[in-house]
């Protein structure tokens, strides 16, 4: 059956189309630890999951030139991209819902804080990369999350109205995001417990897109 216009999936993608948080964890440590900063996964989610490129230089590199920090970020990320490459593996049943959602014609799209060449890897990665309509990156914009800016901008770009979508994200800046944009927002416990979750201001959190809660809200919202 295929969806009425104007709706949309949109999905954060480190934490939520994959697993990916241990390994920026690796990646921040390395670069991170000798300037004083070391990270475990708790407060990795509440410090940096989610979080632009941009605010984390500014909040944590606050001593160096915009040129220096520019360049700790981008070692950062090229060790990220060392580490995940070849071994970025979807959250459990995402496929069968991207595949739903494309035999009912709804635009999906991918909203996120990483830099692009991030994003784009670990999309193609997946096997995914033909199925995003578009892919918006915080740091191109005005603003980045948790400003509802980036959700406006996906659902710009595939003409979708924000009542008749969901996003889903597994960080508090960005469920700070998406509903700040007014998307029924899921929040995906990959880092983040359900009190966690619920009190950013998700509507329902998850652990696998498979769940039959998630299910019934998508077919709700898509008019399936």
């Amino acid at each position: 059956m295929l969806a009425g216009p104007g709706r949309a999936l949109l999905f954060d993608i480190d934490g939520t189309l994959a697993d990916t948080d241990a390994l920026h964890v690796e990646a921040f440590n390395h670069v991170f630890g000798p300037r004083g900063h070391v990270f475990d996964r708790a407060r990795a989610a509440k410090e940096l999951m989610g979080f632009s490129t941009a605010s984390l230089a500014e909040r944590f590199l606050p001593d160096e030139t915009l040129e220096r920090q520019s360049a700790i970020m981008a070692e950062k990320e090229a060790l990220f991209r060392k580490l995940v490459s070849g071994k970025v593996q979807p959250m459990p049943g995402l496929m069968t819902l991207l595949a739903f959602a494309d035999r009912a014609g709804i635009p999906m799209v991918a909203v996120t804080n990483a830099p692009r060449l991030n994003a784009e890897l670990l999309i193609s990665g997946l096997g995914i990369m033909d199925r995003f309509k578009a892919i918006v990156i915080g740091d191109e914009l005005a603003h980045g999350k948790p400003h509802p800016l980036p959700y406006l901008e996906g659902l710009r770009a595939v003409n979708a109205d924000a009542g008749l979508s969901v996003a889903f994200e597994d960080s508090r800046s960005g469920i700070a995001s998406a509903s700040a944009a007014g998307i029924a927002t899921v929040g995906i416990r990959s880092s983040l417990s359900h009190a966690e979750l619920a009190a950013a201001g998700a509507l329902l959190t998850v652990a696998s897109f498979d769940d039959p809660e998630l299910m019934k809200l998508i077919a709700a919202t898509m008019g399936w």
